[in-house]
Protein backbone atom coordinates (compact mmCIF):
# COMPACT_ATOMS: atom_id res chain seq x y z
CA UNK A 1 0.00 0.00 0.00
CA UNK A 2 1.10 3.58 -0.65
CA UNK A 3 1.34 6.46 1.41
CA UNK A 4 0.02 8.86 -0.98
CA UNK A 5 -3.30 9.58 -1.50
CA UNK A 6 -5.34 8.30 -4.55
CA UNK A 7 -8.82 9.50 -3.65
CA UNK A 8 -10.66 12.41 -2.30
CA UNK A 9 -13.73 12.16 -0.79
CA UNK A 10 -15.66 15.51 -0.25
CA UNK A 11 -19.04 16.54 0.85
CA UNK A 12 -21.13 19.88 0.98
CA UNK A 13 -21.54 19.65 4.36
CA UNK A 14 -21.10 17.89 7.58
CA UNK A 15 -24.51 16.16 7.96
CA UNK A 16 -23.34 14.06 4.35
CA UNK A 17 -20.69 12.87 7.17
CA UNK A 18 -22.52 9.75 7.75
CA UNK A 19 -23.42 9.05 4.58
CA UNK A 20 -19.82 9.60 2.58
CA UNK A 21 -18.03 7.84 5.75
CA UNK A 22 -19.44 4.35 3.86
CA UNK A 23 -17.15 5.29 0.83
CA UNK A 24 -14.26 5.87 3.08
CA UNK A 25 -14.65 1.97 4.82
CA UNK A 26 -14.36 0.68 1.64
CA UNK A 27 -11.34 2.65 0.69
CA UNK A 28 -10.13 1.81 3.79
CA UNK A 29 -10.98 -2.23 3.16
CA UNK A 30 -9.27 -1.80 0.00
CA UNK A 31 -6.03 -0.15 1.32
CA UNK A 32 -6.23 2.65 -0.55
CA UNK A 33 -5.31 6.20 0.85
CA UNK A 34 -7.92 9.13 0.75
CA UNK A 35 -8.66 12.38 2.17
CA UNK A 36 -11.87 13.24 3.42
CA UNK A 37 -12.88 16.99 3.62
CA UNK A 38 -15.97 19.67 3.38
CA UNK A 39 -15.84 21.45 0.30
CA UNK A 40 -19.20 23.49 -0.35
CA UNK A 41 -20.09 24.59 -3.75
CA UNK A 42 -22.22 27.52 -2.63
CA UNK A 43 -20.85 28.04 0.70
CA UNK A 44 -17.08 27.86 -0.01
CA UNK A 45 -16.82 28.25 -3.82
CA UNK A 46 -13.18 29.38 -3.90
CA UNK A 47 -12.33 26.35 -1.68
CA UNK A 48 -14.22 23.98 -4.18
CA UNK A 49 -12.17 25.95 -7.27
CA UNK A 50 -9.11 25.23 -5.48
CA UNK A 51 -9.52 21.95 -4.56
CA UNK A 52 -10.79 20.72 -8.08
CA UNK A 53 -8.08 22.27 -10.35
CA UNK A 54 -5.41 21.01 -7.44
CA UNK A 55 -6.64 17.21 -7.07
CA UNK A 56 -4.43 16.19 -9.90
CA UNK A 57 -1.26 17.91 -9.42
CA UNK A 58 -1.54 16.70 -5.68
CA UNK A 59 -1.98 13.14 -7.22
CA UNK A 60 -5.23 12.44 -6.88
CA UNK A 61 -6.44 9.47 -8.91
CA UNK A 62 -10.39 9.88 -8.12
CA UNK A 63 -12.87 12.20 -6.64
CA UNK A 64 -15.90 11.10 -4.89
CA UNK A 65 -18.13 14.19 -4.41
CA UNK A 66 -21.21 13.90 -2.10
CA UNK A 67 -24.25 16.38 -2.08
CA UNK A 68 -27.64 17.12 -1.01
CA UNK A 69 -30.75 19.16 -2.20
CA UNK A 70 -29.47 21.37 -5.03
CA UNK A 71 -26.45 19.08 -5.26
CA UNK A 72 -23.83 21.08 -7.26
CA UNK A 73 -20.63 19.94 -5.99
CA UNK A 74 -20.10 16.69 -8.00
CA UNK A 75 -20.73 18.38 -11.21
CA UNK A 76 -19.23 21.52 -10.51
CA UNK A 77 -16.14 19.83 -9.41
CA UNK A 78 -16.00 17.53 -12.54
CA UNK A 79 -16.45 20.70 -14.72
CA UNK A 80 -12.66 21.66 -13.30
CA UNK A 81 -10.88 18.74 -13.13
CA UNK A 82 -9.38 16.14 -15.76
CA UNK A 83 -9.76 13.52 -13.08
CA UNK A 84 -13.16 10.99 -12.83
CA UNK A 85 -15.75 12.08 -10.28
CA UNK A 86 -18.16 9.70 -8.98
CA UNK A 87 -21.07 11.37 -7.84
CA UNK A 88 -23.57 10.37 -4.50
CA UNK A 89 -26.57 11.90 -4.10
CA UNK A 90 -27.41 12.29 -0.78
CA UNK A 91 -30.82 12.46 0.59
CA UNK A 92 -30.52 16.01 3.01
CA UNK A 93 -32.97 17.46 5.13
CA UNK A 94 -34.06 19.89 2.99
CA UNK A 95 -34.40 17.07 0.01
CA UNK A 96 -37.50 16.81 -1.74
CA UNK A 97 -37.23 12.49 -1.09
CA UNK A 98 -33.71 12.51 -2.72
CA UNK A 99 -35.24 13.24 -6.36
CA UNK A 100 -33.75 16.92 -6.26
CA UNK A 101 -29.83 15.20 -5.56
CA UNK A 102 -30.31 12.58 -8.10
CA UNK A 103 -31.26 14.39 -10.90
CA UNK A 104 -29.03 17.77 -10.18
CA UNK A 105 -25.75 15.32 -10.19
CA UNK A 106 -27.13 12.76 -12.93
CA UNK A 107 -28.19 15.33 -15.49
CA UNK A 108 -24.86 16.66 -16.48
CA UNK A 109 -24.49 18.22 -20.09
CA UNK A 110 -22.20 16.37 -22.41
CA UNK A 111 -18.37 17.04 -21.77
CA UNK A 112 -18.64 16.88 -18.03
CA UNK A 113 -19.32 13.20 -16.92
CA UNK A 114 -20.15 12.91 -13.61
CA UNK A 115 -20.46 8.62 -12.55
CA UNK A 116 -23.30 8.83 -10.13
CA UNK A 117 -24.34 6.31 -7.88
CA UNK A 118 -27.92 5.20 -6.23
CA UNK A 119 -29.05 7.56 -3.62
CA UNK A 120 -26.94 7.67 0.03
CA UNK A 121 -24.66 5.02 -2.17
CA UNK A 122 -21.45 6.01 -1.11
CA UNK A 123 -20.24 2.49 -0.28
CA UNK A 124 -20.92 2.15 -4.25
CA UNK A 125 -18.71 4.76 -4.83
CA UNK A 126 -16.11 3.90 -3.13
CA UNK A 127 -16.14 0.18 -4.78
CA UNK A 128 -15.96 2.40 -8.04
CA UNK A 129 -12.77 4.14 -7.33
CA UNK A 130 -11.15 1.16 -6.36
CA UNK A 131 -11.95 -0.57 -9.83
CA UNK A 132 -10.90 2.60 -11.80
CA UNK A 133 -7.71 2.01 -9.60
CA UNK A 134 -7.17 -1.23 -9.97
CA UNK A 135 -7.53 -0.40 -13.77
CA UNK A 136 -3.76 0.59 -13.19
CA UNK A 137 -2.93 -1.30 -9.92
CA UNK A 138 -2.87 -4.57 -9.82
CA UNK A 139 -2.54 -5.03 -6.15
CA UNK A 140 -5.74 -2.85 -5.62
CA UNK A 141 -7.46 -5.17 -8.34
CA UNK A 142 -6.74 -8.39 -6.55
CA UNK A 143 -8.12 -6.60 -3.65
CA UNK A 144 -11.35 -5.68 -5.33
CA UNK A 145 -11.65 -9.46 -6.60
CA UNK A 146 -11.39 -10.62 -3.17
CA UNK A 147 -13.90 -8.08 -2.34
CA UNK A 148 -16.85 -9.28 -5.32
CA UNK A 149 -15.65 -12.56 -4.51
CA UNK A 150 -16.75 -12.53 -0.73
CA UNK A 151 -20.28 -11.17 -2.23
CA UNK A 152 -20.71 -14.28 -4.05
CA UNK A 153 -20.05 -16.20 -0.80
CA UNK A 154 -22.30 -14.33 1.39
CA UNK A 155 -25.38 -14.88 -0.84
CA UNK A 156 -24.25 -18.40 -1.43
CA UNK A 157 -24.44 -18.55 2.92
CA UNK A 158 -27.24 -16.75 2.69
CA UNK A 159 -29.52 -19.44 0.43
CA UNK A 160 -27.82 -21.83 2.94
CA UNK A 161 -29.49 -20.62 5.97
CA UNK A 162 -32.87 -20.38 4.15
CA UNK A 163 -32.31 -24.15 4.42
CA UNK A 164 -33.87 -24.13 0.54
CA UNK A 165 -31.86 -26.00 -2.21
CA UNK A 166 -30.14 -23.71 -4.38
CA UNK A 167 -32.15 -24.46 -7.72
CA UNK A 168 -29.13 -23.31 -9.89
Amino acid sequence: MTNKILVGIIMGSQSDLQVMNEAAKILTEMQIPFELSIVSAHRTPDRMFEYAKSAAGRGLKVIIAGAGGAAHLPGMVASLTPLPVIGVPIKSSNSIDGWDSVLSILQMPNGVPVATVALNAAQNAGILAAQIIGSADAAVLKRVETFKEALKHKVNKSNEEMGKPDPI
